[in-house]
């Protein structure tokens, strides 16, 4: 089994080989590929490679399954005793990835 860990939106993914992974919104197509340099620990049973901050050379590349909204997030806010309140709400956009090879 070999896994890496990847960096992109500025947040850290463990991923394997065939799993899905939601990140922040990348401009690429439904069923168009990708592929994301910047490896930060690369590895399988048997040993495991560091980078410094990246591993060189390695790369992982996955196929956008979906471009889509998150669900939702309301904000409320509210001051006693000043008749003030005030909804908002905000729909996160993400892309969902399906990691096809580490190498």
């Amino acid at each position: 089994m070999e896994f890496a860990v990847i960096k992109t939106g500025g947040k850290q993914y463990l991923v394997e080989v065939g799993k899905k992974i939601k990140i922040e919104k990348l401009d690429t197509k439904e069923g168009g590929s990708v592929t994301f340099a910047e490896v930060l620990m690369i590895g399988n049973d048997k040993e495991m490679k560091i980078g410094t901050p990246f591993v060189s050379s390695a790369k992982v590349t996955g196929t956008v399954l979906k471009q889509d909204k998150d669900k939702k997030v309301v904000t409320f806010k509210y001051r006693a005793k000043h008749r003030y309140h005030k909804t908002i709400g905000h729909r996160q956009p993400y892309t969902m990835v399906e990691i096809k090879k580490i190498g």
